[in-house]
């Protein structure tokens, strides 16, 4: 681009300004948008809005500028001029005229993301007429992933985000995809706080049930378990009935149970792009503090918490010592985590999968549920049905791109 010509940007222009839409679409190649920027300072045009888009190496590039108004140019001159330009470049062009800027978005801002696995045009098409059906405008599409799932987000404009995000719930789920809205604005990209469930959240496993197996009495814990995720019973009554059948197992269990747990696929790409782009990430758990701890040294976690097992000359005792961390208890220790952040409630994210993760999902910005029974996912902000952890990033419009940078700068033992 010629050093010698420039392009000011000005305000928004009246709507009986005339303006040019010039619209430029062919094979990509690097200095594309330069030469039509230089071509068009020529003529001493405004800049009034930009955008670009490539896909599979075809670029579409559209500009809005005011018409020509110096050195006595003209505006078929100007056209002239671009096409001429184009074709040399091998581009189509397209120019049309009109007046003043971009019709204005509507109140009510939202970024909606849809991840599939895969993402079908049938869904897509439902989502799109959805998001029309109560009001919405979709001012932009853009592409997060492509791996392990299709994720799109859609700028929606119009309507406000809390009747946008039931109506795109329901619509999800009869889908089978899995649909996030969010307010927008810059809060979006300033939750700096992640806090998760661990059992079949953070990990595939139940910890207790892997204690259970050691003490033969695996298949009644797990029943147990069960009801107790379903909301079926009280969570601290169902802790104390299962803990208090592995009394007498040596503390030497421990150690085996550790070297069992099995991270959820993309647990660590998860933890690792989050903390390379600034967040602090936490996990909660109705577990123990016996894996818990030893999870928050492996993977470099901010926050932890637990119930702790007791342990007299070497054996379990069948008892939990300490306050129990419950449903309740899971939604204070994200207050505490979040006030030992410096981080507002506002901008904190809760991951989980059970009836006891519902106070802390619903005390969050967003609140996910993973993988989650169905009363968890009737009542959190959005659900992954997806068998990777790491999709979440998507939800707050982390891309795939960025996912790739921090695996690249991040040591290779995390």
């Amino acid at each position: 681009m010629s050093t010698s010509q420039t392009i000011p940007v000005t305000s928004v222009p009246g709507d009986d300004v005339p303006t040019l839409l010039v619209k430029i679409f062919g094979k990509d190649r690097p200095g594309i948008t330069a030469g039509l920027f230089d071509t068009l300072a020529a003529f001493e045009v405004n800049v009034v809005d930009i955008e670009q888009v490539v896909t599979r190496g075809r670029i579409v590039l559209c500009a809005l500028v005011t018409a020509p108004e110096g050195n006595g140019a003209t505006e078929g001159e100007l056209r002239s001029t671009v096409h001429s330009w184009a074709d040399a470049q091998q581009l189509q062009a397209e120019i049309i005229s009109g007046l003043g800027d971009n019709r204005p978005r509507g109140t009510g801002r939202s970024h909606v993301t849809v991840l599939g696995h895969p993402l079908t045009a049938d869904s897509t098409a439902a989502i799109a007429a959805r998001i029309t059906g109560i009001g919405g405008n979709i001012d932009r599409i853009f592409r997060l992933a492509k791996y392990p799932v299709t994720a799109v987000e859609f700028a929606v404009s119009g309507t406000e985000t809390e009747p946008l995000r039931t109506a795109l719930a329901l619509e999800g789920a009869a889908l089978g995809v899995d649909v996030a809205v969010v307010a927008s604005g810059l809060q979006r990209r300033a939750q700096r706080l992640v806090v998760m469930d661990v059992d079949s959240t953070l990990i595939q496993d139940e910890v207790i049930e892997l204690f259970a197996a050691h003490a033969g009495c695996e298949a009644e814990v797990a029943e147990v378990t069960a009801r107790a995720m379903r909301g079926e019973l009280d969570f601290e009554q169902s802790l104390h009935e299962r803990v208090a059948l592995l009394a007498g197992l040596d503390e030497s269990v421990v150690d085996k149970v550790r070297a069992e747990v099995r991270l959820t696929p993309g647990a660590r790409t998860l933890i690792r792009t989050l903390k390379h782009l600034g967040y602090q990430v936490g996990v909660v758990s109705g577990g123990f503090t016996q894996v818990t701890d030893d999870l928050k040294d492996r993977l470099g976690l901010a926050f932890a918490s637990a119930n702790t097992l007791e342990i007299v000359d070497g054996k379990l005792t069948g008892r939990v010592v300490g306050e129990v961390v419950d449903r309740a208890g899971k939604a204070r220790l994200l207050r505490r985590f979040a006030a030992e952040a410096g981080v507002p409630l506002a901008q904190t994210v809760a991951i989980g999968d059970g009836a006891n993760d519902l106070d802390m999902l619903n005390a969050a910005g967003l609140g996910v549920a993973f993988n989650a029974k169905p009363v968890v996912r009737k009542a959190a902000h959005t659900a992954v049905n997806v068998p990777f952890l790491d999709t979440v990033l998507y939800l707050l419009g982390i891309t795939r791109e960025e996912v790739e940078a921090a695996e690249t700068h991040t040591p290779e033992d995390f």
